[in-house]
């Protein structure tokens, strides 16, 4: 038994870390955040301590300086190959993918607010792909209004421009912006994305590729990352969170006159509990094992998290 266990984790494309060994490689960097600011950067129903900005985030951060430093001198030795005089830096690009309710938002806002802090001269920008969601008016012209967040509700084509044009270097590109209040797309609502040294790209489905082969060569969201993270959980922990975060939305953001969720606010507990355990099995649960779950192991690093959001390993592709 001991040399099937061997065997595997030897054959495992992943090397895998406790949470005390991955908080050794922090290598003394100092906190660059209070605790007291988490607050703004974790996601309703999500629970990140200080100590888990010290002990996971602080050494991925040292670990993405490294891979970002390591990928400008590649692109500098090749431009000397070629003889392009061009200095001009290629933007990094961090895709995040993972579960609804699995804590997405909050790792990559905290990542942001990490590298832009302890790194001043970079310049560290996020954008989740929500924003390139079709319209409520053009997903219910499809029939495909109960598919939202599944891959096929994405304009996939203007993500892809944007991941290219980002790529290039393209200047002042606009990116729509969502919102869950409304769910739906903000009527002449941007973000700005102007030439970054880091992006951080987070959505469910930004790890996925085709899955029949085609005719003409393809491309997907994930070949513009240089570096990327799969939040994960098991799935009993993704459906309690996902009710938690229903109820307290039940609380507070669904009362609000404008949410498309008004009709929820008024349900009692119960109720409450037994909608957002059908969404969950009906909607969610099924694009997780369809789309989500399949793109774990493309990952070069997987977070996985335990009871109460606490991140306890952690898997490193190798080399």
């Amino acid at each position: 038994m001991a040399t099937s266990f061997t065997t595997e984790r030897q054959l495992s494309p992943y090397l895998r870390f406790s949470r005390a060994e991955w908080a050794a490689l922090r290598n003394g960097a100092k906190l660059p955040i209070e605790a007291t600011e988490l607050v703004a950067m974790v996601s309703l129903s999500d629970s990140v301590s200080i100590e888990d900005v010290a002990d996971i985030y602080l050494p991925l951060v040292r670990l993405l300086q490294l891979y970002y430093n390591a990928s400008q001198q590649l692109y500098a030795v090749t431009n000397v190959f070629l003889g392009n005089p061009s200095k001009r830096r290629v933007p990094y690009v961090i895709g995040i993918a993972g579960s609804v309710a699995v804590g997405k938002s909050s790792t990559a806002r905290i990542l942001q607010t990490i590298l832009s802090r302890l790194h001043v001269g970079l310049k560290v920008d996020l954008i989740t792909t929500d924003g390139f969601l079709y319209s409520n008016r053009m997903l219910q012209e499809r029939g495909i209004m109960h598919r939202k967040g599944f891959p096929d509700s994405y304009d996939r084509r203007k993500l892809i421009q944007f991941m290219a044009d980002v790529k290039s270097g393209v200047p002042h590109l606009e990116v729509p912006i969502y919102s869950h209040l409304t769910y739906d797309i903000v009527p002449d609502g941007r973000v700005l994305i102007d030439r970054p040294d880091l992006l951080i790209v987070e959505g469910l489905n930004v790890l996925q590729r085709g899955g029949r082969p085609a005719r003409a060569p393809q491309v997907f969201v994930s070949d513009f990352f240089d570096f990327s993270i799969y939040v994960d959980a098991d799935e009993q922990f993704l459906q309690t969170w996902y009710i938690e975060r229903f109820l307290r939305l039940r609380e507070t953001a669904f009362r609000d006159p404008s949410s498309y969720f008004r009709r929820y606010a008024e349900l009692s507990v119960d109720e409450a509990v037994a909608t957002a355990r059908r969404i969950w099995r009906e909607i969610n649960y099924v694009n997780l094992k369809q789309n989500i779950e399949p793109t774990r192991e493309r990952a070069v690093l997987i977070l996985e998290k335990g009871v109460h959001h606490r991140l306890e390993q952690l898997h490193l592709r190798k080399l």
